[in-house]
């Protein structure tokens, strides 16, 4: 909680965007209730964590995302280590595209 003018400046524990309100109609959240806050912003973020590792194959590589240079050269670099029978080197480069796609291309 911060101070704004003649305002407090709230936002939900697990993050999110802030509002204002008046100061009068706001007090201190008890450990009860911060600790319960606190499990439900962690479980939403486990929630949303697990739902997407399930909706990968792992068996399955990624595929490059049309119009991303990073997908791209990622899928160059997998295609040289296939065509050199580097399969180490073809891991590494899935291993890698999915973590760019985790980054900068989940929803």
């Amino acid at each position: 909680m911060g101070q704004d003018g003649a305002h407090a400046v709230l936002r939900p524990v697990g993050g999110g965007g802030e509002w204002r309100t008046d100061p009068d109609r706001v007090r201190a959240a008890t450990l009860a209730e911060r600790l319960s806050a606190g499990v439900q912003a962690a479980n939403r973020r486990a929630r949303r964590t697990v739902a997407r590792a399930l909706d990968a194959d792992p068996g399955r590589p990624p595929q490059a995302v049309a119009g991303c240079a990073e997908c791209a050269r990622l899928d160059r670099e997998r295609a040289a280590a296939r065509a050199a029978f580097d399969w180490s080197a073809q891991t590494d480069a899935n291993v890698l595209l999915r973590r760019h796609q985790n980054a900068d291309h989940a929803a």
